[in-house]
């Protein structure tokens, strides 16, 4: 049995849980395992709590000593791997039980080689914390998908978090260290797989995501994506078959860009002070996303 790499980003977080889990869990994989870890500039403090993760057997931890990006930092990771397939989580990402890589075992055996994406999960219950429940309600309404929905559109919903694949095709089609900050590295990674006509594979098998941003932390992040969204599109016109990039080309085949942009910002203040209380509308943030990709684009 080939190999298997996990490949976690560290940025300012504590992984220990995520690493105990996942050594638990490789004795399910019927091959030999490692777990590297890359620490992206994280702050002294979260250095030290995981540096003594080095000593453990199984899992390789190095600190670069600056942030190189989503991008940069898993292109190094799988360059590093010592095996065949590779798995990529984030470093926000718990295990939802104690089948999880066993379940990865069984689907990579059951056809082709292809990438295998297992999806993202959230808790049922909303945040105590107001400030955190738009990051929730996104994610439980837009990322939280079953396999067969996802698999309609295979590279559009695919998601480099929880994903499954054989080192080759990262060597391959390695993820654009042009697009910096938060967002749609994956989106680029996905269209182009699905140019070259790579399978992808969606399975239920969804890691739960444990990392809820504050809504204003959020909403920049959010800008961000918007703005690699854009380059993407000015680099070689990936990502048109977004629905946020559908709706900024309707209003400009009907001559109406110009003025939805100008009502957008004039609403740009209520709109924020929806998404930063206690009842955050996902049509807002739509509203907002329209109005930064009209601004870049």
């Amino acid at each position: 049995m080939a190999g298997l790499s996990i490949l976690i980003p560290v940025f300012n977080r504590e992984v220990a849980p995520l690493v105990h889990s996942l050594l638990a869990q490789l004795p399910d994989w019927p091959g030999p395992a490692e777990i590297r870890l890359l620490d992206d500039g994280s702050t002294e403090e979260f250095r030290l709590r995981n540096q003594p993760l080095a000593a453990l057997p199984n899992v390789v931890y190095q600190d670069l000593p600056q942030n190189v990006g989503r991008a940069a930092i898993r292109n190094q990771l799988a360059i590093s791997a010592k095996h065949e397939w590779l798995l990529l989580l984030d470093n926000d990402s718990l295990l939802p039980d104690q089948q999880f890589l066993a379940r990865y075992a069984q689907a990579q055996t059951a056809g082709p080689p292809a990438l295998l994406i297992g999806g993202t999960t959230y808790e049922a219950i909303p945040p105590a914390d107001p400030a955190l429940r738009l990051r929730w309600h996104y994610g439980r309404s837009r990322e939280m998908r079953p396999a067969a929905l996802r698999q309609r559109d295979p590279g559009g919903q695919l998601t480099i978090n929880n994903a499954l694949l054989p080192k080759t095709l990262l060597q391959k089609y390695p993820l654009d260290e042009r697009l910096s900050g938060y967002g749609h590295e994956d989106t680029r990674f996905g269209l182009e797989l699905s140019r070259a006509h790579v399978p992808v594979r969606h399975l239920d098998n969804p890691v739960l995501h444990d990392g809820l941003e504050p809504a204003a932390v959020f909403l920049t992040k959010s800008q961000q994506a918007v703005r690699n969204l854009a380059q993407v599109l000015r680099i070689d016109g990936l990502g048109r078959a977004t629905r946020l990039v559908q709706a900024a080309e309707r209003l400009r085949r009907v001559g109406l860009a110009g003025a939805a942009q100008a009502v957008l910002a004039a609403a740009e203040p209520l709109l924020r002070r929806n998404l930063l209380g206690n009842k955050p509308s996902l049509r807002a943030l739509d509203a907002l996303k329209l109005l930064w990709l009209l601004r870049e684009w």
